[in-house]
């Protein structure tokens, strides 16, 4: 066997984004915590579980996992800890009233259930910071950090973004014990220029979609004239299991996220097909499903390697290629995807392809020479159109007035200023991306216009105080909120003032 033919065909790198906006205390149902409990139960904690059991076989390096700090607050809040183990009750305790009408549902459901409350009882009451930081101190995986509430970057002006992504970086230290060289852009938004920003804050990586790159992700480019590398997202592979109209959660056999039992709230039927109205959709077998996993997953290698061995014949080299989703899609959206992805990492090295990190990418010499990125996102039509477009124009405004008013408030001083604080951490809140978001896609638009504006009139009441020197009656209206708005609690408008 040559050298050639022992080397790995080409690098594979998974990333994962794991973001959800500021719901703790801002309703349950349809939008709120609900949100981030579903998403806890059906993908944080089985996601992770596969990680750590790959990695107790000594596996290394499995994958990228981006935790937004928005997040990571919630996954560390007490009110939230106690909001989704009452969840997980009350899950295993639906999948019970389920037993007399759905009796092979109903134990399915007690099945899956009782192994999310024993994963969370013993591994998760003091929240995810043990659990991630256990699995980066094991080396199997990389964690991205990024700014403090997911802020679209490029429509912030440059001294509110350097402020959100230090405030998301020291965030991201404090509950890790290491400060991320590598972070997810929110969106993927890119505007020229900001790889300055980064190399300022020492961000070495980010993710960008693959057209930015116009297509060519085979290896990561230095941005601009910075030494700060970009990863474009290559759609050929990505899109095979999930894109804008098609993959493999749209299989016949897997759950329908759609499709419900009303009274017990638990999902009853499989895909069956697309066109195939709920009340005609056939009951959910799990033995069926996984048959489905199995042979995605030996699909998704197949075409793994094919790519990476015509990369290889193109470039003279091995080349690397990035899947990238949003962690929300196994489990939660995708009921088998935690499965799923078990699988595939477990039979790529056996492929013959190496399965690393994005640092790992880096560490093996898969970089190339420097590109000019365009302003683009992962958004709609690859541009700024949702976050942007005519639809959220007056978002956008918000937005604007809500950064002016920040940066008008502010002021240099040599102790904190708790008001102040509260101010910052209102206005990163109005400026998440989620609002705009959520509204161009006609999904809880109400609800995403009146968060974006109950944040910004907190945000303007308590500069009118200031500017009125009511510093007793600012502190009192803070108080009143009775702390829903506590995300960060080392937020420090002063880094501002000094910029």
């Amino acid at each position: 066997m040559t050298e050639r033919e022992r080397e790995p065909v080409g690098t594979f790198c998974l990333v994962l984004h794991s973001h959800l906006p500021w719901l703790a205390h801002h309703g349950r149902w349809p939008v709120g915590e609900e949100w981030l409990y579903q998403s806890w139960a059906h993908s944080y904690l089985p996601v992770l579980d596969v990680v750590e059991r790959l990695a107790a076989e000594g596996r290394r390096d499995l994958l990228t996992l981006g935790v937004t700090p928005v997040l990571a607050a919630q996954l560390d809040d007490p009110h939230c800890l106690r909001g989704v183990h009452d969840w997980l009750g009350g899950w295993l305790l639906r999948a019970h009233g389920a037993a007399d009408r759905l009796p092979d549902l109903a134990a399915h459901e007690h099945r899956t259930a009782t192994a999310a409350l024993a994963l969370f009882e013993s591994r998760w009451r003091h929240g995810a910071s043990p659990v991630l930081r256990g699995l980066t101190d094991a080396g199997a995986l990389e964690l991205l950090g990024g700014p403090a509430t997911h802020a679209f970057a490029p429509l912030l002006q440059p001294p509110v973004r350097a402020f959100a992504l230090a405030t998301g970086l020291a965030d991201a230290t404090l509950r890790l014990g290491t400060r991320p060289a590598g972070i997810w852009a929110p969106e993927c938004g890119y505007a020229p220029g900001m790889e300055e920003g980064y190399a300022a804050a020492g961000v070495r990586r980010f993710l960008v979609d693959g057209p930015s790159l116009h297509g060519d992700t085979a290896i990561a480019r230095p941005v601009g004239g910075s030494d700060v590398l970009a990863f474009g997202r290559d759609l050929d592979v990505t899109y095979r299991v999930w894109s804008p109209r098609a993959g493999y959660p749209g299989g016949r056999d897997y759950r329908d996220f759609h499709t419900y039992d009303h009274p017990s709230g638990l999902k009853p039927a499989r895909v069956t097909g697309r066109s195939v109205p709920p009340e005609d959709k056939r009951p959910y077998e799990p033995d069926r499903a996984a048959a489905a996993v199995a042979r995605d997953a030996a699909d998704f290698v197949r075409v793994v390697r094919e790519r990476l061995a015509q990369l290889r014949e193109r470039l003279g080299r091995p080349a690397l290629t990035v899947a990238a989703f949003d962690t929300e899609l196994f489990g939660h959206w995708w009921h088998e995807g935690p499965a799923w992805l078990e699988a595939v990492l477990r039979a790529l090295p056996t492929a013959g392809v190496r399965v690393t990190t994005l640092r790992g990418a880096v560490d093996h010499g898969l970089v190339g020479e420097p590109a000019d990125l365009p302003p683009s996102s992962w958004g709609s039509g690859k541009d700024w159109r949702v976050w942007a477009g005519e639809q959220v124009a007056d978002l956008v405004a918000l937005g604007d007035r809500v950064q002016k008013t920040l940066l008008d408030a502010v002021a240099p001083g040599v102790t904190r200023d708790p008001i102040r604080d509260a101010l910052a951490q209102e206005a990163l809140l109005a400026l998440s991306s989620d609002w705009a978001f959520m509204v161009s896609k006609d999904s809880a638009a109400d609800y995403a216009r009146g968060r974006a504006h109950g944040h910004a009139t907190r945000v303007e009441e308590l500069a009118a105080l200031l500017a009125a020197g009511r510093r007793a009656a600012a502190a009192h209206r803070i108080a009143s909120w009775g702390g829903d708005d506590s995300a960060f609690g080392h937020v420090d408008p002063r880094l501002l003032a000094a910029r």
